[in-house]
């Protein structure tokens, strides 16, 4: 595949990025799985995978498991445990294009850019106290088939948006989802303390270097132009694995380096129902794992059902990415997910919630741990 590449623009430091191909564009007036947009698979039929493991990579999921944990890392003024349980990120949208109707300059005001900064602040403080561990702040919808925003314009949009956040919330992390080196900057200075890049596998490593430079982690996201795959586990660990290379040769620490499958992003449905089932494999890259699957198409084209209407679905990936060993799920709605993901890790890592939290040991009221409890389970436990 020779991806080729966007014209240009006049923005300074500008990358050079795969254009996409095969988007099918989105059909609102069908209210179902086709009211947003998707790719269409160009590839030929998958070969070898079942029920996540296949014939070209073996019984990796064994492997899987035995791989180490990455170091803690420190993002902004929290530190994330990899291993302990999973982590929540909300979605902050300061776009007008959102393709899950959440963007917060959908709604115009009289205020103009004060009021969508007071509901972005809003939206991070009920997103806090729901239990969120960071939120990801975008001013550029990245949707399949979406309209390219400038870099002035995009900056115009997230850096009031961070800054403010970061002012409220000064303990709350915040990534940027960006792919201009420009704006990154700009959200650093004004309190964003990660990078999110969507096209973290592209040749152009502007934003790897800024990480590098400011000494921040990166969340490295697969993506490709077009869906076109022969196996899109291996081909998914393949990109990403040469990213963490140049990013490694860039200067980013080893411990600052996240990975992303890419849901959504360059894959038809098929392909990524595929990379679900597969999560696990992705422990063999030795990084924090983050993953989107909220509200997104493909959720709509199994069921059917549109944006607003993904929530269940949105929570089965979340379950099945907690069992994957998956370290951070970015999410539209944290509460149920916050649930989720603390149920699902009671079950999957053997540890109750509130041992997470630090509570108090003379506090009668908290449950037993599972391995200190004593005696049998009475008929009314079991």
């Amino acid at each position: 595949m020779t991806p080729s590449d966007r014209a240009p623009s006049a923005d300074a430091g500008v990358r050079r990025l795969p254009a996409e191909r095969g988007v099918v564009p989105a059909r609102p007036e069908t209210g179902g799985g086709s009211a947003t947009p998707s790719f269409a698979d160009l590839g030929e039929p998958t070969i070898g995978v079942v029920g996540g493991t296949d014939a070209a990579t073996g019984n990796r999921r064994e492997a899987a498991r035995a791989t180490p944990l990455s170091a803690p890392l420190l993002i902004g003024r929290r530190i994330f445990a990899w291993g302990e349980r999973t982590h929540v990120m909300g979605i902050v949208n300061v776009t007008p294009d959102s393709f899950s109707g959440d963007g917060l300059l959908a709604v115009p005001s009289e205020r103009g850019a004060s009021a969508v900064v007071d509901r972005a602040v809003a939206l991070a403080r009920r997103m806090a106290a729901e239990g969120a561990d960071l939120v990801d702040v975008g001013g550029e919808s990245t949707r399949p088939g979406h309209d390219e925003v400038d870099a002035a314009e995009e900056a115009r949009r997230v850096v009031p948006v961070v800054a403010a956040i970061h002012e409220a919330l000064p303990d709350l992390p915040i990534s940027v989802d960006t792919t201009k080196p420009s704006v990154a900057e700009a959200a650093l200075a004004a309190g964003a303390a990660m990078l999110n890049d969507v096209w973290g596998v592209a040749a152009d490593d502007g934003l790897i270097r800024l990480a590098a430079e400011r000494g921040v982690p990166i969340a490295i996201m697969h993506n490709r132009p077009e869906a076109r795959y022969r196996n899109v586990i291996v081909e998914v660990l393949a990109d990403l694995e040469g990213a963490v290379e140049r990013a490694l040769a860039a200067g980013v620490a080893s411990k600052a380096i996240l990975v992303d499958p890419g849901f959504g992003f360059g894959k038809a449905p098929r392909h990524n129902l595929e990379l679900l089932a597969g999560l696990s494999h992705l422990r063999l890259l030795g990084r924090p794992i983050l993953l989107g699957t909220s509200r997104k198409s493909t959720l709509g084209k199994v069921l059917d059902l549109p944006s607003g209407e993904r929530l269940e679905a949105t929570l089965a990936t979340t379950a099945l990415a907690v069992q994957a060993g998956v370290d951070i799920v970015r999410v539209h709605d944290v509460l149920a997910n916050v649930r989720v993901a603390r149920m699902a890790d009671a079950i999957v890592r053997g540890r109750w919630p509130a041992e997470l939290r630090g509570p108090d040991p003379t506090d009668a009221s908290a449950p037993p741990r599972p391995d200190r409890a004593s005696g049998p389970a009475t008929g009314r436990d079991r």
